[in-house]
């Protein structure tokens, strides 16, 4: 296992939970595919509320029941291995925002295997 120190890119992508391709939820997609690639490490943050380019705010709280929370994935690794998987975020979405930022990494915390 390589370990992740120093300047990394972060990328994250926000989408609609709801949001899918081919049958299949979209942040789920993206993070199959940053799997793939052999990227560092990828997750998936459920919002409890927020709102996007239509302006509707979604929210977690009983009363309003909604079935469209925000999703962040985000993804890091290297600037160079990061901007190589962009590509395959195109044609994945119909609407969502996509990020890029320079983080240091200071260590990458990883479970011993079981002996």
């Amino acid at each position: 296992m390589t370990r992740l120190t120093g300047t990394v890119l972060r990328l994250t992508v926000y989408v609609g939970e709801n949001d899918t391709w081919h049958h299949r939820p979209l942040y789920s997609e993206i993070v199959h595919r940053a799997h793939a690639a052999g990227l560092a490490g990828a997750s998936v943050f459920r919002g409890v509320e927020g709102f996007g380019a239509t302006s509707v705010v979604h929210t977690s709280r009983l009363l309003s029941l909604s079935e469209d929370l925000p999703v962040a994935v985000v993804v890091v690794d290297t600037e160079e291995r990061v901007r190589a998987f962009l590509p395959e975020l195109d044609g994945l979405a119909r609407e969502g925002l996509v990020l890029l930022d320079r983080c240091e990494a200071v260590g990458h915390l990883h479970r011993e295997e079981p002996r």
